[in-house]
């Protein structure tokens, strides 16, 4: 998008794709909760809707797990360049920056795989919750029932 039109929109550091996915596969992870408050819970799945909800889960899947991480893949490698020969230095202090006085070298490229690592463990863990609240969804919390006497032998609640 080299149009002078785009130039008075452009972000640095900003990927459209990625933050569309982003955007995308959260959306459609959360649409999940109104249709399933919506939905009776002992009404039981025909084929055709346990076909349907297979296929949106699939996609979601793909999309969380193949096409986010892809994208933020691209955009660190293109986009920020972040390398395998980019070495993070920190703040400079004096002529060197803080993290080039410890003996690791930590590249961009690692910086890249650990924000991997953290959009795989989000959506693993907004998927672990939303199959525990799916499945939980119809069950009432228990109301502990109160005693009919107290520790004395008097009625706690009067009958009427």
């Amino acid at each position: 998008m080299s149009s002078p039109i785009f130039a008075a929109y452009y972000i640095p550091g900003l990927n459209v794709a990625f933050i569309f996915s982003l955007v995308l596969t959260i959306g459609l992870t959360l649409a999940i909760i109104p249709y399933a408050k919506r939905r009776p819970v002992d009404k039981p799945l025909t084929w055709v809707e346990a076909m349907l909800a297979s296929m949106y889960v699939f996609g979601l899947l793909f999309l969380a797990y193949g096409v986010v991480p892809h994208q933020w893949i691209t955009h660190a490698d293109s986009e920020l360049g972040w390398r395998r020969d980019k070495l993070l230095t920190g703040p400079v202090v004096g002529d060197k920056g803080i993290l080039e006085y410890i003996p690791v070298d930590i590249t961009y490229e690692a910086i890249r795989d650990v924000v991997v690592v953290l959009i795989y463990g989000v959506f693993l863990g907004l998927q672990l919750y939303l199959w525990v609240w799916w499945q939980n969804r119809g069950k009432r919390k228990a109301v502990p029932a109160l005693p009919a006497a107290s520790t004395y032998g008097r009625p706690l609640v009067r009958k009427g």
